[in-house]
């Protein structure tokens, strides 16, 4: 037995017979849709920066004076990351903290360790404990001037946060005033593997 067109068993053009096919058509080609818009729309939580990103900014070439009364520009520092904590001398429970995060996060690092270094900019006249100087020995220690803490961009305190320097010697991350060592953590070991320089 055969059939004909004329037996109304074939689609017919404009029917419903086609709503089948564009059906099916467009089962399959949701994946690839939804791929290009994740690509060009969509970041993953995973490659969200922790720390608040700040436009690169060049921090002031002036001399300011080391822990141990010698000369100290931040551009000596240049070539390498630095993380960065100011606060008083006194360094308070918050203060000690900011260290133990800055020595663990560099330490993460481990082939690249020494790409990173640590400065703590006391920003008045207070002796730091020399306890607390051996326990986080490596770190250099200056005294802050007024328009060097300026430099630091905060919506409160510079002495909120701890900050990253890269290399050229330009401010460029923010972290929160209490973080999390994981989030640092991930950010410079980032910065670290894209960057070519420090």
């Amino acid at each position: 037995m055969s059939f004909s067109v004329s037996d109304g068993l074939a689609p017919k053009p404009g029917g419903r017979g086609w709503l089948t096919p564009l059906a099916l058509l467009a089962v399959a080609a949701a994946p690839v849709c939804a791929a290009v818009l994740a690509y060009f729309f969509w970041t993953p939580a995973a490659y969200v920066n922790y720390g608040d990103l700040i436009a690169p900014r060049a921090l002031p070439d002036v001399r300011l004076e080391g822990i141990d009364g010698r000369p100290f520009r931040l551009h000596d520092l240049n070539k390498r990351w630095v993380l960065v904590n100011m606060s008083s001398g006194r360094c308070d429970e918050q203060c000690v903290r900011r260290h133990f995060y800055m020595r663990q996060v560099r330490l993460m690092q481990g082939r690249n360790t020494e790409r990173v270094e640590r400065l703590w900019l006391i920003t008045d006249d207070v002796q730091p404990d020399p306890k607390l100087l051996e326990a986080y020995a490596g770190m250099h220690v200056a005294r802050a001037r007024r328009d060097v803490v300026a430099a630091f961009p905060s919506p409160t305190d510079p002495g909120d946060h701890i900050y990253l320097i890269d290399p050229l010697g330009h401010v460029m991350l923010r972290f929160p005033m209490d973080p999390d060592p994981k989030g640092m953590n991930r950010d410079l070991s980032r910065l670290l593997r894209a960057s070519r320089i420090g």
